[in-house]
Parts: structure tokens; sequence; C-alpha cells
């Protein structure tokens, strides 16, 4: 079993930044992707950034590249998600996840993961 728990969100003015940090617990190992995902009202959950130890690899959306920065830190099993430059576009609900993606294809696709946290919320005004 996994448990993972979110922290870090919250409001701010575009162009600001955030740090999000996901505390993981149960049996991480490095075969394990760990991923940011967001949802924002009326809209479908979509992948933002997915990091794999075993590949050494990050994959991001295109709407975040240069902006965002995924990382994970395997000692503590805490992954962040570094949020540069906000735009009120990356206003929803954030959401970390993990699970054992068989296709780095599949990186971003939300039905690859099994295991999600309770989310924290992101609001960028304008």
């Amino acid at each position: 079993q996994v448990q993972l728990v979110e922290s870090g969100g919250g409001s701010v003015q575009a162009g600001g930044s955030l740090r999000l940090s996901c505390a993981a617990s149960g049996f991480i190992d490095s075969s394990t992707f760990m991923g940011w995902f967001r949802q924002a009202t009326g809209r479908e959950r979509e992948g933002v950034a997915a990091h794999s130890t075993r590949v050494s690899a990050t994959y991001y959306a295109d709407s975040v590249k240069g902006r965002f920065t995924i990382s994970r830190d395997a000692a503590t099993n805490t992954l962040y998600l570094q949020m540069n430059s906000l735009e009120p576009e990356d206003t929803g609900m954030y959401y970390c996840a993990a699970g054992r993606v068989l296709l780095a294809a599949s990186s971003l696709q939300p039905e690859a993961y099994k295991y999600w946290g309770q989310g924290t919320q992101v609001t960028v005004s304008s």
C-alpha cells in the first residue's frame, strides 16, 4: 500500500512561484513512476510532469515546459514540483500519483497510475 500526501499549494499572482511537495510512504522503489497531475473546474485531470528513477528521466506537458521542474528525493521518498512563471491557466487541484507505469509514453496519463494523493489547491490570479 502506498500513501501520498501533497502540500505547498496556495494563491499567487501571475508570474509568481510555488513549490509543491508530495510525501510518499509504503512500497516505493526505483521502478515506481511518480507524477503530478492537475484538474481545473469542469475539466478532465491532466498530466503535468512525471519522474522515473529507473530510467533517470523526466516528462513534461508542453504547457509547462520551461516553467515547471519535477524532482525526487529517493532518500526521503519525496516528490517536488517547482512552478515558476505561473499563469492563471495553471489554476487547479494538483495531485501526486505513483505507479508502475509500463510505457514511458504513458507517463502523463492518469489511468497509468494506481495511487493518488488528496490534492492541493493552486490558484493563480491575473
